[in-house]
């Protein structure tokens, strides 16, 4: 990257070279140590001098700051806390004062003694895993015993004896997941064997620029959850991301305690249109074509994003362990595509109910030329002859901040849509769409129709930017759930300088560097940071309940707010709202399809305040077998509703089965009464 590139929504895929795993058995290497690479100094002292310079928020490199960053690194090389002893921290605690002077030189001593203990320590600790299995530990899952389920708060163990209790536990809750998953003692044996010795391997091939990119992102992560330095080959994937065009399933993955789950799908990707895949699923399993699921507990992510790409019309199949649904897992076969955001472009949609016809236009990002599109489908709409207008903007999670000002201007043709503050904390830039883009046969295109916006958790960034201008402006309802809650905007530079290779040519490729240096705020004044766009109209799903929005990021920047922008409020909705609210909740009280919505939402909520899951099989059997009854009765419901033939199990479904959507019929229904209430 040799200029900056703003960003203010795209989600990456960074992807790695999949590393061809051997048998361990064959290969026990000694524990690699790890050193810092030549260029690691002048990297790390570029990185600090620009941050200091250009970052949104001014901080001080210094001792309250190293402790944080130490606390943070500890973090990533632990997360679980059953690695280290209290006795390790304690001997690391000598260098939580000293991260601040090191990254200011660039000699990351004691980054690198702290990693490589990590290093020595977790292959201990699979070592002593496979230990157990090879020694033929018995397993046995019919006593009242626990795992936690999360232990990144938890004490750190005093001795290698409680290390050792936490490590069964372990062993034991992947086995018991097998079990469940309808694999014989033998199976299980030999799936952990390999899973643990296919790890140790990784370990063993771990680089000295895996020990800069995790302390380097500890830093950055202090600062703020969107600044991060990529590493060399993170740089070259992230390029490739820019460009929009990578062969894939269309899904945008996030590693968590062990599995890789589900975290958005591309618009019209592979994965989407499968109608097989959601957000919170969790990939346990990939596997090329035909050939063996291999089993990708445990993986990393880079690994496991590595293992699913592929050529373009070769197949993969996923062993998917579904969001909230206990242990029943699936097999979904995606057939791989290039994915280019381009080719999601934005798509209208005429329902017709009674003697009203309704658009629905659906934009799955903003896109480079997302406004010209738009206006080509406005255009379109008196010939459609239709009554009102839905956006949807569900899933979208921004794109460029220039297209969504210009097609803002498509529904408020005068006036500010947004207002950016710059990293001088002074600057604020009020940015309006001026006039409404013209057509190719020079004529203004505007609706000023009945609206309403669809939104959801996952719209973000420039989504939020269009639906707060739209209800600041009193122009459209806001439906759905509260969006995202991201109000920041990142460049992009490289680390490298044009004389490096000459001066240096022993040196290795630098990385570059994505940070925050501007934020964004409604025109009413307020940001959308954190607390995103709250809908007039609230339809919940369990998104709503999931951890997803910048809330939920470690060391989020705050909301604030600045002065108001000046503008003109184009409608008022407040007399129409509540007869709005009260008629949708009495519909939505007697609908079968957000009766199993509010049900799933309770189960989720209850499963989200476990501290600790049961390692005795009869309990864990029996929590699946109800969810899945429970799934196929849903399932008979709606067959019968639809006037179609009972299953008699989940696997007769048919594939190209279509899930209801029940947010946008009631949206529809919303819409229709909008538009009866403006009439009278």
């Amino acid at each position: 990257m040799n200029k900056l590139v703003r960003l203010f929504g795209v989600t990456v895929l960074f992807v790695v070279n999949l590393i061809s795993y051997s048998s361990y058995a064959n290969n026990r290497a000694s524990i690699p140590v790890l050193t810092q690479e030549a260029q690691h100094a002048t990297v790390s002292k570029r990185i600090v001098n620009r941050l200091l310079s250009s970052h949104f928020i001014h901080f001080e490199l210094d001792n309250a700051l190293s402790q944080r960053i130490f606390n943070r690194y500890l973090d990533l090389l632990d997360y679980r806390r059953d690695i280290f002893t209290a006795q390790d921290i304690t001997s690391f605690a000598r260098y939580q004062n000293s991260l601040d002077d090191e990254l200011k030189t660039g000699l990351l001593n004691s980054v690198y003694i702290m990693y490589n203990a990590m290093l020595k320590k977790h292959i201990e600790r699979y070592e002593y895993a496979l230990s157990l299995l090879k020694n033929n530990e018995s397993l046995t899952f019919d006593d009242d015993s626990y795992i936690e389920v999360d232990r990144s708060k938890a004490p750190w163990p005093q001795n290698r004896d409680e290390l050792n209790i936490l490590w069964q536990k372990r062993i034991k809750f992947d086995a018991l997941n097998l079990k469940l998953a309808n694999k014989d003692p033998k199976q299980i044996k030999s799936m952990l064997i390999k899973r643990y010795e296919s790890r140790l391997l990784r370990l063993r091939k771990t680089k000295s620029e895996d020990v800069f990119q995790t302390f380097m992102n500890a830093f950055t992560q202090e600062l703020d959850p969107h600044t991060s330095y990529l590493s060399p080959k993170y740089t070259e994937d992230f390029n490739v991301a820019m460009r929009l065009s990578f062969s894939g399933i269309g899904a945008t993955l996030q590693a968590t305690a062990d599995n890789i789950q589900i975290n958005a799908l591309i618009p019209g990707g592979p994965a989407a249109r499968s109608k097989q895949l959601n957000v919170g699923d969790q990939i346990i399993g990939v596997a090329e074509g035909n050939k063996a699921i291999v089993d990708v507990i445990g993986w990393e992510l880079n690994d496991v994003v590595a293992l699913i790409k592929g050529p373009r019309g070769t197949k993969v199949r996923l062993e998917i362990l579904p969001a909230g649904k206990g242990t029943k897992t699936k097999i979904v076969t995606i057939t791989r595509d290039i994915i280019k955001l381009e080719d999601s472009k934005a798509k209208k949609n005429i329902k017709t109910v009674g003697t009203q016809k309704i658009a629905v236009i659906t934009i799955p990002s903003f896109y480079q030329g997302v406004s010209n599109d738009l206006l080509a489908l406005v255009q379109q709409l008196p010939k459609d002859n239709v009554s009102g207008v839905i956006v949807d903007l569900r899933s979208n999670g921004g794109g460029e901040l220039a297209e969504v000002i210009r097609l803002s201007g498509i529904f408020a043709p005068q006036g500010p849509i947004v207002q950016v503050k710059l990293s001088d904390d002074k600057t604020v830039n009020v940015l309006s769409n001026g006039k409404t883009p013209e057509t190719t046969n020079n004529s203004n295109v505007t609706y000023l129709g009945p609206m309403v916006v669809l939104v959801d958790r996952l719209s973000a960034s420039a989504s939020e930017i269009f639906a707060a201008a739209m209800q600041d402006y009193g122009r459209a309802i806001i439906i759905g759930e509260t969006t995202f809650g991201k109000g920041t905007v990142q460049s992009a530079t490289s680390l490298q300088r044009q004389f490096d290779w000459l001066l240096h040519p022993e040196w290795q490729e630098f990385g570059s560097l994505l940070y925050t240096n501007e934020k964004f705020y409604r025109i009413n004044g307020g940001s959308t940071q954190l607390k995103g766009v709250e809908p007039d109209i609230k339809m919940s799903s369990i998104k709503s309940f999931m951890e997803l929005g910048e809330k939920y990021e470690h060391n989020p920047l705050p909301w604030d707010s600045i002065s108001a922008a000046n503008y003109k409020k184009l409608g008022d909705i407040s007399k129409v709202l509540p007869i709005l609210i009260e008629h949708h909740q009495a519909r939505i009280a007697n609908d079968p399809e957000f009766h199993a919505i509010q049900e799933d939402i309770n189960f989720f909520i209850e499963q989200k305040k476990r501290k600790v899951l049961s390692l005795n099989y009869v309990k864990r059997k029996q929590e699946s077998d109800e969810n899945e009854k429970l799934a196929l009765k849903r399932l008979n419901e709606r067959m019968t509703r639809l006037g179609k033939k009972k299953l008699k199990s989940l696997d007769e479904l048919p594939k190209d089965y279509q899930l209801p959507d029940p947010w946008m019929e009631e949206t529809v229904k919303i819409l229709l009464e909008l538009i009866g209430l403006q009439k009278t």
